[in-house]
């Protein structure tokens, strides 16, 4: 296994296997950091993890495309996003998750996304019928989802 952190370079090779990005809730300070999570569970697997979780957010910068720090962050994660061949959604009941929503609407089609959303997400109604709609794999538990991941990889 291998983790890039945003904003590191994203190199991949044949020999890293699966490119699995974790989308989903970070918020800092109120999301659960289910990302080292999936990376501890991972550690073993033949595959390459990007995760836009940076251990050096600051959360003062002005989210605006004129902000470089910002833009090469959702530039970062847009790329891996593209590249991955799974892309892990994770829906953190305590936040809100807006960007997390707008990942499921972009990729709701794409065949590369599984998906957890417990009880209390905010919109869980919504993700819930979008992923029956697009037959996304929809996990209640995270250790369903670890289940999940290994078995396609």
């Amino acid at each position: 296994m291998i983790e890039i952190k945003a904003p590191k370079r994203i190199v991949c090779c044949e020999e890293s296997g699966y490119k699995i990005f974790l989308a989903g809730s970070i918020e800092m300070g109120k999301a659960d950091n289910w990302q080292k999570r999936i990376v501890r569970e991972l550690k073993k697997e033949p595959v390459l993890i990007l995760n836009p979780r940076r251990d050096d957010w600051d959360s003062s910068w002005v989210q605006s495309i004129d902000n470089p720090q910002f833009r090469k962050q959702v530039e970062w994660e847009l790329k891996a996003l593209d590249i991955a061949d799974i892309i892990v959604l994770c829906f953190d009941p305590t936040t809100k998750s807006p960007i997390s929503l707008l990942e499921l609407g972009l990729y709701a089609n794409s065949g590369k996304l599984i998906v957890h959303c417990p009880e209390g997400f905010w919109r869980k109604g919504n993700v819930d019928i979008v992923c029956r709609k697009y037959k996304i794999p929809m996990m209640v538990s995270e250790q369903d989802l670890i289940l999940t991941l290994k078995q396609r990889i």
